[in-house]
């Protein structure tokens, strides 16, 4: 590793900067109110599982990122290999008959990687434009069959599948919908969110799944089979509360999908390459196959942006038809970019030879376990996750599972006193959301677990003195 130089790369002074943000830069999922008055934490340096911010505070980013940072930042190898392929080619057309010999090299090392017969890549911008892909090629894929009323699409409240103007529609988070936005209806349809400690009271977590599952096959009875195209589904629901399936709900998803000729899509841009201790999740985990699979994030672990859309066998064979005169008249400037591609390559190589999938396993159980112990605490509701994807909800009442006020926004509250104590964590309203990067020590998750407690426990007598509790 290089000595760490936490000092940021401008001339430009902190006022000047902060004012310079408010002014000209509007962010994704800009707050106006709050951005006016407190601006932004801005980050001047990363290393390892550290970032520094201009005024020289160090923080442990739990949140990874944005469930990105899996190898840690500052890997001077990382920059090298960047730094090469930008000497050697920094850009080359991806369209037509074009093509670069890292995006070549990546493509052959996904279908590697991924499960069964997924041996065919389109290699995107990022986990949304993914996604696009994805439902763009399933509408291409059913009108090759002349079944082109085969279309619908069905997906899950509080799912989360990118920030587009489709993805956005895919997902199922209301508070992604302000109504000042507009979202596609037509051919998405949004079931259950498979999110057991929301059931009704008294039900078993299996008649939890039979309901998710009767209600899934009578959406497709409903619609008719000949209309529904694909399901979308993450292993493990990502920025909708890091909510963990009932046991067997992928599979029995996946077995409806079967019997009525509907495609699995498995959105694992968050849950690849090493977030719950493999590649892919979808198979290892979960114990399933999909027809597709989206992924992005810690494909480079954040060094350069870069997302692929992964598919099978079944489908190539329909598309690339011989003697049909197609073209897939669907890209992206920047997709296959050389220099992201070197990075994944890369990305993937410190992966394999330091072993950071059985890292993440291992030390993701523990991180598992130790945030358990939070569970005591008057105003956890839940502690839940999967190795290195983590969320501690929030109540008001812990027997009623009833929620603070939006208006308080309590996951923030304690956001903000495990910031001062050195921690990121992400609040999202009612939640803080963990996503640490993979070479996470079991003294750091003890930092984060320690950290955290004394946050909540002085976000409670906070509560108790402002009469929130």
């Amino acid at each position: 590793m290089h000595a760490f130089d936490s000092r940021p790369r401008t001339t430009i002074d902190d006022a000047a900067l902060v004012a310079a943000d408010k002014a000209h830069y509007m962010h994704g999922y800009h707050v106006f109110d709050d951005h006016r008055v407190n601006g932004s934490l801005n980050i001047a340096a990363g290393e390892g599982a550290y970032i520094v911010d201009t005024a020289g505070n160090r923080y442990l980013d739990a949140v990874g990122g944005m469930w990105c940072t899996n190898i840690g930042l500052g890997r001077e190898e990382m920059v090298e290999a960047i730094a090469e392929q930008t000497r050697q080619l920094a850009y080359s057309n991806p369209f037509c008959d074009m093509a670069n010999p890292r995006a070549i090299e990546l493509c052959q090392k996904l279908a590697e990687l991924a499960p069964a017969d997924l041996d065919h890549v389109f290699l995107t911008t990022g986990g949304s434009t993914a996604v696009d892909t994805a439902i763009r090629l399933v509408h291409y894929y059913q009108n090759c069959r002349g079944k082109r009323a085969k279309k619908n699409i069905l997906t899950r409240f509080n799912a989360y599948h990118g920030s587009t103007y489709l993805g956005m529609s895919l997902g199922g988070k209301q508070a992604d919908r302000p109504p000042e936005f507009d979202f596609l209806h037509d051919g998405i349809h949004h079931l259950s969110c498979p999110y057991f400690y929301r059931a009704p009271k008294g039900m078993s977590e299996a008649d939890f799944l039979d309901s998710l599952v009767q209600e899934f096959e009578a959406k497709i009875l409903e619609l008719g089979a000949d209309t529904v195209g694909a399901f979308i589904s993450e292993p493990v629901f990502g920025s909708g509360g890091v909510i963990v399936p009932p046991e067997g709900y992928h599979r029995r998803m996946w077995e409806v999908c079967q019997r009525h000729d509907v495609l699995y899509i498995a959105d694992e841009v968050v849950t690849s390459f090493g977030r719950l201790g493999h590649f892919f999740a979808s198979d290892a985990v979960f114990g399933v196959v999909p027809d597709i699979i989206t992924t992005a994030k810690g494909l480079t672990s954040g060094y350069q942006p870069l997302g692929a859309c992964i598919f099978s066998e079944r489908i190539w064979q329909v598309i690339a038809e011989p003697d049909q005169g197609r073209c897939f008249s669907h890209g992206f400037t920047y997709s296959g970019h050389p220099v992201a591609c070197a990075a994944a390559l890369k990305n993937i190589e410190i992966i394999e030879r330091e072993g950071l999938l059985q890292h993440a396993d291992e030390v993701g159980r523990y991180f598992e376990e130790r945030l358990q112990t939070l569970a005591d605490l008057p105003i956890v509701g839940e502690v839940r996750g999967r190795r290195f994807m983590a969320c501690v909800e929030f109540v008001a009442d812990k027997n009623t599972r009833e929620l603070f006020p939006e208006a308080v926004n309590i996951g923030e509250w304690v956001h903000l006193r495990a910031q001062k104590r050195g921690l990121l964590v992400r609040p999202i309203v009612h939640l803080n959301v963990m996503s640490p990067p993979l070479i996470l020590t079991r003294e750091q998750v003890d930092f984060i677990v320690e950290v955290l407690r004394e946050s909540i426990l002085e976000t409670l007598e906070d509560l108790k003195q402002a009469g929130h509790w």
